[in-house]
């Protein structure tokens, strides 16, 4: 074939790319005006003449696949950074994922300046055992770097078999210069809800993933800790924090558990039919009891959703760090050649009209990411208290015979405070709405 010959198949074999994408495009968003806009001939036919230039100058012969690929990754690579071409490799490792069980670390991550961004790890996986935190960002995988990786290479590079190990070279915040982080691979089960009861009359539950389940599984374990309670529980701590997001559909039902009605979350696109809204239908898990909601820097997605919707509606007090800012909505779009787009269609906005994205929520109450230690006292030098007095008067209904330790709850809230300061601080704080509220009724 003649070189005129084969420069005008490129350009047709452009021309006709082109018009794919875009009518592609306007059924994918169903959107009437799409198929008599004007096509941009003036753009395609540089597109063609560049696609030309590679395949006759490039150094290396690159086959017409690859090329056409890599020019759909471009196009979503100069969106926003959750925009993505899935090919069929990725859109495969993207519904293992969300199975619920996979050989990998354990970690929502995102790319930041061409480096993996750890979003949160997730509860009771070898991230979260290793020390990785919110924020960090990932520069190295064993001794690949990862500048020029897309999103999916990396993650594809950190799953792998359970029980094989893998060095992680990480960038934190505060900390002088990188340092190596090394995590052996296991299979990852996220079980997304937790729960125990603080103190009798309070509870604490914890989401670290909205997944098709959590809504009921939240409302089941709420429940349990009824039951456990010998009775209503007084008040409830929502944990939030480095919960990554997930289902939309999953933040709502959390949500909806606890308010009675009105706007749950707003979403907004350029299509008629991205633009929804979501309402409470009555009922309230903790019948109208205080609840406070914990986030920080690692709460994203749904779990803004969710502060934002208690917030707005007065029905909690969020705690805690502002949350990370992604409001934004991504869907699938599957492609014939079992490949896919992941594009952001989107945004989320909470019930008064604030937009997360990029802002995220700011909490009632500001809390410090500290920790607590308690100071050794001397053992031998208790202060002396009117009990420890010679002849001193007995109380007139006290059990002298009763074995009664009075430092037991105090020691026991001790070790609260120095093993998870936010949770102390909650629990506190549900105590002071309680008192208050009876107070107010008194």
């Amino acid at each position: 074939m003649s070189p005129f010959a084969r420069n005008a198949l490129i350009m047709s074999l452009g021309v006709v790319l082109g018009v794919g994408l875009v009518l592609g495009q306007g059924v994918l968003a169903e959107r009437e005006e799409a198929a008599g806009a004007s096509l941009p001939l003036d753009e395609l036919r540089s597109m063609s003449e560049v696609f030309a230039k590679i395949k006759n100058d490039y150094v290396e012969e690159v086959d017409d696949k690859t090329l056409l690929e890599n020019a759909i990754r471009g196009m979503l690579s100069g969106l926003d950074p959750h925009s993505a071409y899935l090919s069929p490799d990725e859109y495969r490792e993207m519904r293992i994922g969300t199975t619920g069980e996979f050989g990998g670390l354990g970690i929502e991550v995102g790319m930041e300046d061409g480096f993996v961004k750890v979003i949160a790890p997730i509860d009771d996986t070898p991230a979260q055992r290793a020390g990785l935190e919110a924020g960090d960002l990932i520069i190295r995988l064993d001794d690949t770097p990862v500048k020029g990786m897309t999103l999916g290479d990396a993650v594809r590079k950190m799953r792998g078999k359970r029980g094989t190990d893998i060095t992680l070279t990480v960038v934190r915040e505060g900390v002088d210069k990188p340092f190596k982080v090394v995590i052996t691979r296991d299979i990852i089960k996220i079980r997304s809800v937790k729960s125990r009861v603080l103190e009798p009359g309070y509870g604490y539950v914890r989401l670290s993933h909205f997944q098709e389940s959590t809504g009921a599984d939240m409302v089941k374990a709420i429940e349990k800790l009824h039951k456990e309670s010998d009775g209503p529980l007084r008040g409830l701590v929502l944990d939030l924090r480095n919960n990554p997001g997930g289902l939309l559909d999953a933040a709502v039902e959390v949500s909806d558990a606890f308010l009675e009605k009105g706007i749950v979350v707003s979403v907004r696109g350029r299509t008629g039919e991205a633009n929804i809204r979501k309402h409470a239908t009555p009922d309230d898990v903790m019948s109208g009891a205080p609840v406070v909601v914990l986030v920080n820097s690692g709460s994203a997605s749904a779990s803004e959703i969710v502060a934002g919707a208690l917030q707005d509606h007065h029905r909690a007090v969020v705690m805690g760090e502002q949350t990370f800012g992604k409001g934004s909505v991504q869907t699938i779009l599957p492609l014939g050649s079992e490949a896919a787009l992941k594009l952001t269609t989107a945004r989320y906005y909470t019930p008064s009209g604030r937009t997360i994205q990029a802002e995220g929520i700011k909490p009632d109450i500001d809390l410090a990411d500290v920790k607590v230690a308690t100071a050794e006292a001397d053992k031998d030098m208790k202060p002396v208290k009117e009990a420890d007095l010679a002849r001193h008067l007995e109380r007139p209904d006290s059990d002298t015979d009763a074995e009664v330790d009075p430092d037991a709850e105090r020691r026991e809230r001790l070790n609260l405070a120095s093993s998870d300061y936010p949770v102390y601080e909650a629990l506190n704080l549900l105590k002071g709405l309680n008192l208050y509220s009876r107070r107010a009724e008194q």
